[in-house]
This record gives C-alpha cells, sequence and structure tokens, in this order.
C-alpha cells in the first residue's frame, strides 16, 4: 500500500477480531513509530508495550471505562520522554517530546494499517491513573493508547471539512 492511500484509508477501529498479533508485527510498528519525524532527532517518545488482560483492564477504566480496548490483542502506549528533549532544548523541550510522540503515533496508525491491522488514537484517559498501572515515570507522560489488532468492522469514512474552509494562504 502506498503511503497517500494508507493516509486516505485508514479508519478508526475499536472493534477487533479475536486473533493474536505476533510480536515481529508489534516490532514493526515499534519501529514504524520510532522512524516518526523527531526534534533534533532526539525521539523523545517511548512505548510501552501491553498484552496482559488485567492490565488492559485497567487502562480501559482508567480510559473512562472505554471497554472495548480491552477487545484489543495488544496496546501500544506511546509516552513523551520530557527530559531526552529538555536537554537540548530546556522547557521547550516538553512540547517537543510531545510532538515526537505523536508523529510517532500517526506512523504506528499508518503502518498499522498498510499491513492489515487496525487501531484508534485514544487520548482521553486519566494520566495519572496510566502513569501508575504502567509505572510510567514522573518525568514522563502518556500520549496514546493504540489498541491494535485484525479490524471487525468497517465503518464508514467520517466526513472531513472542505479544504477551502481549513486552508488560508498567506495570512488567517
Amino acid at each position: 500500500m502506498d503511503c497517500l492511500t494508507a493516509i486516505f484509508t485508514r479508519k478508526s477501529i475499536r472493534r477487533f477480531r479475536n486473533s493474536n498479533v505476533s510480536d515481529e508485527l508489534i516490532m514493526k510498528l515499534i519501529e514504524a513509530g520510532n522512524a516518526a519525524p523527531s526534534a533534533g532527532n532526539l525521539q523523545a517518545r517511548d512505548f510501552i508495550i501491553v498484552k496482559d488482560e488485567e492490565t488492559k483492564l485497567k487502562l480501559a477504566l482508567a480510559s473512562f471505562r472505554q471497554m472495548f480496548i480491552t477487545e484489543a490483542p495488544v496496546l501500544i502506549v506511546v509516552v513523551a520522554n520530557y527530559p531526552r528533549s529538555m536537554k537540548v532544548y530546556g522547557e521547550r523541550g516538553r512540547i517537543y517530546a510531545e510532538q515526537d510522540a505523536a508523529a510517532a503515533v500517526q506512523n504506528v496508525l499508518l503502518a498499522a494499517h498498510a499491513m492489515g491491522l487496525a487501531s484508534v488514537w485514544i487520548g482521553a484517559y486519566d494520566d495519572e491513573k496510566v502513569s501508575e498501572i504502567l509505572n510510567i515515570p514522573s518525568y514522563a507522560r502518556p500520549v496514546a493508547i493504540l489498541p491494535i489488532g485484525y479490524p471487525a468492522e468497517d465503518p464508514r469514512p467520517r466526513r472531513r471539512y472542505d479544504l477551502e474552509e481549513i486552508t488560508h494562504w498567506e495570512r488567517w
């Protein structure tokens, strides 16, 4: 699948088949995430892979009871690693670490789609609870939870704004 096809055909999937995702495919997704651009090539993001059913349940509850999260065979939690970026950019590095993590999330979503897998970007959760569940250090922050699996649904594409509504030339 070429890049533009992946971009234009990817959908957010919240229902997954009960099929295992191999560690090889999971690591290919991590590799894709790590290939994302980053400020100063500092790669200020980390990835936590979750397969344990009890941990997935805790994360679903911490995600304001988005219980479909537990249906995914694997979760990838992308974490902004602030010190990795702040050592070069100071306080501004916090923003760069979050941008680095967000770029990695998009790469993982597109790679999953291109590989016949599916996911959805979960950003609604209690940061402190997720950090506690996953033992994320205080100097880092979860940016996204990505349930990964083979799709068990094929939703219609969502409407997008017309380009004329969102495009500004030279000034707002």
